[in-house]
């Protein structure tokens, strides 16, 4: 796919990432495409009903378009936890089909709904009913286990779009609950991209998007050449800087060009929240791959690392490392 082939409907996305994809990290990534859609870590329903609302589900308008991801499989609670995440303004409701954590298994939610297609349908029927005007969505894996996904994969998906869900996104590997941890599930079981858009073939009128081992911007608009999107995720994460490749992608300017010009804007938000967000210290640990592949970028990491040993304010660690990089020296 070449750049000037991406219709502006082509999702390109950052996946949701556990203890990684939270508000300060999106914030940070905004900065660096504004066409990039943003997920946030996985929320479990529960949590959304009965837990800490706002420090769960609160984010900065600048960063939309941006989505909510939920975690369970019991539809009523879906379908409150939806309506109350509607609510704070999320563009996307996605519900989690693809995590393969035994303590999400144990809840009965993640990958393991893979062999329950049924349920699946409820839970974004009653999703989709307490949506407003959010998009619902539903991000899996080709299958589990055992399954044979030629077979499985199909049913699955035609099961939930007999329900109405018009957009799936695909981790394109199997995930094995027995045996493989979360992290093997990353790396062990063969990525299959053709299966993903036979998919598309197989239901050309959904939105069909791929993730999985997808490392640089270009790579993914080849992945996705058929398809209507791909979602980046630890690559996004480990070399942010690579995001600035999608707004042109879109036939736009860059959203950044400059790394210290955006490393001085989060000293600006830092030093804007960091006395009334406790939380606001995790984007120290996000930006470490700010500098990835450029000289100095070893001293950034490690200057980065030192001050949060010294408990240093957010600002003053960022503001340390940006000396660094810009004059040699720490700020």
């Amino acid at each position: 796919m070449s750049d000037s082939d991406l219709k502006p409907d082509f999702a390109v996305s950052v996946a949701p990432m556990m203890d990684w994809t939270d508000r300060h990290c999106r914030l940070f990534h905004r900065h660096l495409s504004r066409r990039v859609r943003l997920y946030t870590e996985m929320v479990v329903a529960d949590a959304v009903i009965y837990g800490p609302r706002d420090r769960l589900l609160s984010f900065d308008a600048l960063e939309h378009p941006v989505a909510l991801q939920l975690g369970g499989s019991d539809p009523d609670k879906l379908r409150e936890a939806t309506g109350i995440g509607a609510a704070y303004g999320y563009d996307e409701i996605n519900l989690n089909v693809g995590c393969p954590s035994d303590r999400v298994q144990s809840g009965r939610f993640g990958a393991c709904l893979m062999a329950e297609p049924s349920l699946v349908a409820d839970c974004f029927k009653a999703m989709r009913d307490s949506a407003g005007d959010a998009a619902v969505t539903i991000k899996c894996r080709l299958g589990i286990d055992d399954q044979d996904v030629e077979r499985t994969l199909p049913h699955f998906i035609e099961t939930v779009s007999g329900a109405g869900c018009r957009t799936v996104i695909v981790h394109a590997r199997k995930a094995w609950l027995q045996g493989l941890s979360p992290k093997q599930n990353r790396t062990v079981p063969p990525i299959d991209y053709a299966l993903v858009t036979r998919m598309k073939e197989a239901f050309p009128d959904l939105g069909i998007i791929v993730n999985g081992q997808i490392e640089t911007v270009s790579q993914g608009l080849d992945v996705a050449q058929d398809l209507d999107g791909f979602m980046m995720g630890r690559a996004a994460y480990n070399d942010p800087w690579s995001l600035t490749a999608v707004d042109p992608a879109y036939g736009d300017p860059p959203a950044a060009t400059d790394r210290a010009a955006v490393a001085r804007d989060m000293v600006a938000y830092l030093e804007r929240v960091q006395d009334t967000d406790r939380t606001a210290k995790a984007l120290i640990r996000h930006m470490m791959g700010l500098f990835a592949g450029q000289p100095g970028a070893r001293l950034w990491r490690r200057t980065l690392s030192e001050g949060l040993t010294a408990k240093l304010a957010p600002s003053d660690i960022l503001a340390s490392g940006l000396g660094v990089m810009t004059t040699g020296q720490a700020a």
